[in-house]
């Protein structure tokens, strides 16, 4: 069979939208599965029962990656070690660096209490880690340069990483009380009203911050398929984004221009602006194009009204993408893949005339 590749986007149905892609590829009579991240905990037996059903129920996983440490990325993993082999566990770890990371919180003189404070903070991926080793699994570092079958990681770098693990809301060096008080006031910030304006073409606008710090810590991944060029973001913001265009050219990208594109985020406004969307996809068109010169997929649930916002399904098709959603059901995007009964082409979101103001 010729070179071929299959990206699924899964459906992770819930109140939040959540990240599963399995995904399988041939290049060179060598064929790879890859998943990366996988929702929430319930929704580890749908990736499960996707595996075994469009990809020949495989007793082996060559790769496992976390984009970060989020439960809408990192909980559906869990299943897998109970379901397959798996061949490399794909994480960062921030309690390994507490040597490295202790003389920036005052709170801390110990190593050892800081690494169990940082285990604390990110228990998915204290769980995760936990598996790995109960099942013999090598854990890898997925750090810029890093290569994970064909595919190479863009970002984050070490030093960038370290310095989000310190800005993170979830730093070491707060307290339960003010733990608490940063949660109530994001829970705030979600219930704040969004206003929407009529825009023209083109009209593109964007809040001034960036993500968090924990979706600036997302892996970003980079491969050339079947000459297409695929790029996985996970929840990564402007930050991350432009340190991966920064790397681009050490593993042969010229940007701009991207074939796949994950949405990073789910649509989320802090996480592209026009100046990170011009360097990696090109500036707008002037005018619609009659044609979609490639595809940007992002992962949304129904019930989840705040994604993908209108802002940024407009700035992916003011350079051209077909913008297609889980929303309802699971997508696939490939070149040469086998076929499957009952799937074909879907209808992209339709160009929004207004969007947040």
């Amino acid at each position: 069979m010729s070179d071929y590749f299959e990206i699924d986007f899964l459906d992770v149905e819930s109140k939040k939208s959540g990240d599963a892609i399995p995904l399988r590829y041939s290049i060179d009579g060598v064929t790879r599965i890859h998943v990366t991240d996988g929702g929430f905990q319930a929704t580890g037996d749908l990736v499960v029962t996707h595996i075994n059903k469009y990809y020949g129920a495989p007793k082996y996983i060559d790769a496992v990656i976390v984009t970060h440490p989020d439960g809408d990325h990192a909980g559906g993993l869990r299943k897998l070690f109970d379901e397959y082999e798996i061949g490399e566990l794909w994480m960062l770890r921030p309690w390994l660096y507490a040597d490295e990371l202790i003389d920036r919180f005052s709170r801390f003189t110990s190593t050892d209490n800081l690494s169990k404070r940082l285990k604390e903070i990110y228990p998915n991926l204290a769980a995760l880690e936990e598996l790995a080793k109960e099942h013999g699994v090598k854990i890898s570092e997925p750090f810029q340069g890093a290569k994970v079958g064909d595919f190479s990681i863009l970002a984050p770098s070490k030093s960038r990483y370290l310095d989000l693990v310190v800005e993170s809301e979830k730093t070491p060096e707060a307290t339960k009380a003010e733990e608490e008080t940063l949660a109530e006031a994001a829970g705030q910030l979600i219930k704040k009203a969004i206003n929407f304006i009529k825009s023209a073409w083109g009209d593109e606008y964007f809040p001034e911050d960036d993500t968090s710090p924990e979706n600036n810590m997302s892996v970003i991944q980079y491969a050339c398929l079947c000459d297409k060029k695929v790029l996985l973001t996970g929840d990564a913001g402007r930050a991350a984004l432009e340190e991966a265009a920064d790397f681009a050219p050490n593993v042969g990208l010229v940007l701009p221009g991207i074939d796949r594109m994950q949405v990073p985020h789910h649509g989320s406004r802090h996480n592209v602006s026009t100046e990170v969307l011009d360097r990696w996809l090109g500036t707008k068109h002037g005018e619609q194009p009659e044609s979609e010169s490639f595809t940007a997929i992002v992962s949304a649930a129904k019930e989840d009204k705040d994604h993908p916002r209108k802002s940024v399904v407009r700035a992916f098709i003011h350079r051209g993408a077909k913008v297609i959603s889980t929303e309802g059901s699971d997508k696939r995007t490939g070149h040469n893949a086998p076929e499957r009964e009952g799937w074909g082409a879907v209808t992209p979101i339709p160009y929004p005339e207004d969007q947040e103001d």
